[in-house]
């Protein structure tokens, strides 16, 4: 009987991604690396439970989700999170930072100092500055201040980061562009909360660190594993959750994989490279009228 394998999910550790598996079993991801892996006929996914507690019911949840929870792990998962504003009075300091991730493409967000880069790995920021550092609720009120001053919305669709991968402009310069003119703006608010000290703008790319721009152009997203279905081709790329793989002469596919998680997965044998996952192709705007 194959050896079956649980991810736990793609972390950005300090020599690169890697994928966690149960058991506490890694694999680092550099590019060129095979990744290969197929779900048995019958499968099924299953709740992952919340914070280190397995879901008690095993719970079925879609393949389409990300989160792999159930509704009560979903709630459970997000209480005592800074997303949710239940941690007013975490003691850490923490930064906000304008992130890019294409043309027109910026969000403000906080992460708390310790974390370093992570958060911004994690989610695929093509390149992103500090704006200001300070207590949680002063990063709070200068994330607001950006939202109703200037629209910058605290969220993009992972979707959306997606599809604009292979499009991005060819130099740092150009990417940095629009987060250097957003921070001069941003500082310059009145009403920037007192206790928090703003950052000169410093750009850091990430497309480098991600591996984009020097493969096969992403085509693609899996948009949900299946039973009987498998993968297997070249990774390419790696930038947040995401992994860009080249599956044979159609380009590259993306899979994010959040959606690997909760399954029981297994060697996909000699199959030559290819994705049996169901597959969204990415829209491209028409080049001219017609």
């Amino acid at each position: 009987m194959a050896q079956v394998w649980k991810c736990t999910g793609l972390r950005w550790a300090a020599g690169g991604p890697v994928l966690e598996w149960d058991g506490g079993r890694r694999s680092a991801l550099p590019r060129g690396k095979r990744v290969a892996f197929a779900v048995p006929e019958g499968g099924g996914r299953t709740c992952v439970g919340a914070r280190g507690h397995a879901c008690p019911v095993r719970a079925a949840v879609p393949g389409r989700s990300t989160g792999a929870r159930c509704e009560e792990c979903a709630r459970l998962d997000r209480a005592h999170s800074v997303a949710a504003d239940t941690l007013a009075d975490d003691p850490r300091p923490y930064r906000v930072y304008l992130a890019w991730f294409g043309p027109g493409m910026v969000k403000v967000g906080i992460t708390a100092v310790e974390r370093g880069p992570a958060r911004l790995l994690e989610q695929g920021a093509v390149c992103f500055s500090r704006l200001g550092t300070g207590p949680l609720m002063a990063a709070r009120r200068a994330e607001e201040l950006l939202r109703a001053a200037l629209r910058v919305p605290d969220r993009i669709p992972y979707a959306e980061k997606r599809a604009v991968r292979s499009v991005l402009p060819g130099t740092e310069a150009e990417r940095a562009a629009e987060v250097r003119e957003l921070h001069a703006r941003a500082v310059a608010l009145a009403g920037w909360p007192e206790s928090l000290r703003p950052e000169p703008c410093e750009v850091v790319d990430h497309v480098g660190v991600f591996g984009l721009g020097g493969g096969p152009e992403a085509v693609g997203e899996v948009v949900a594993l299946v039973p009987g279905g498998g993968v297997s081709g070249e990774l390419v790329a790696v930038a947040g959750p995401d992994l860009h793989l080249a599956v044979g002469g159609r380009g590259a596919v993306v899979l994010d994989t959040r959606l690997m998680t909760g399954w029981e997965l297994v060697p996909p044998g000699s199959a030559a490279a290819g994705c049996t996952f169901p597959v969204r192709e990415f829209r491209r705007e028409p080049d001219g009228l017609f």
